[in-house]
């Protein structure tokens, strides 16, 4: 019968092994114990995104410190996925509301890029960062997607791995349906979608110039960049996890 998991998890930089106690940081103890009103003998789940997941158990309790005890392993740590999304900046709420689903759908990395229309051009990356983690928190992954500094587009594109498939979302609707591309298509891979004014005509003959990209197309309708990332990550996910 499998173990059951603790509700509330929490990401954590420590080592994680039977036995060990460790305290938490300022801002985790205050959401555990002021927000979650947890207390000693209460359990929380623990994971690092190498070491599976853990199950602790609240020893102290203080106003700025708090004291956990690891007591056994849930999860064991799955194989290390491999899928980037490439992402031109969005203006802040848009921004994070993408990075908190791209997390729920199992990106493992996140490169912003900066294109010729690319609206915002300063991120706060730890914010972004927090994100991606409250998010990994909650939907029960074991890992948190790293995330990159910007790169202009052309950086990305000039150092790009032959062998390695960029699948970029054509707004034009010159690309293949990304359903049946995706049907076919497999991990390592990366998907690309640009900003909200798409890619400039020079942006696109770059892309259709490089022999590892794959232009797709998600539909007769002009879709948002936020929306248009959740929907090709969702295709991805549906057409990779039918094939397991």
């Amino acid at each position: 019968m499998p173990l059951q998991r603790p509700k509330i998890r929490l990401f954590v930089e420590a080592v994680l092994d039977s036995e060990t106690n460790l305290e938490l940081d300022h801002d985790q103890c205050h959401y555990l114990l002021r927000v979650m009103r947890l207390g000693p003998g209460d359990e929380v789940a623990l994971f690092n995104g190498r070491d599976g997941e853990w199950r602790a158990e609240v020893l102290e309790s203080g106003r700025r410190a708090c004291r956990l005890a690891l007591r056994e392993r849930l999860l064991a740590q799955p194989p290390a996925g491999d899928l980037g999304l490439l992402f031109a900046p969005l203006k802040r709420a848009r921004l994070e509301i993408m990075v908190e689903k791209a997390t729920e759908l199992g990106v493992t990395r996140l490169q912003p890029v900066l294109t010729r229309y690319t609206a915002v051009r300063r991120l706060n990356l730890p914010r972004l960062a927090a994100h991606a983690r409250e998010a990994a928190e909650q939907c029960g992954r074991l890992e948190v997607p790293a995330l990159a500094e910007p790169m202009a587009l052309d950086e990305v594109l000039a150092a790009w791995p032959v062998a390695r498939p960029l699948y970029w979302c054509d707004e034009r609707g010159g690309g293949r349906p990304a359903a049946a591309v995706f049907a076919a298509a497999s991990s390592p891979a990366d998907l690309l979608i640009g900003p909200e004014g798409g890619f400039a005509p020079d942006e696109a003959a770059r892309l259709e110039a490089l022999a590892a990209a794959v232009a797709v197309d998600l539909g007769p309708r002009l879709l948002r960049a936020d929306t248009a990332g959740v929907v090709v990550l969702g295709l991805w996910q549906a057409l990779n996890l039918a094939k397991k």
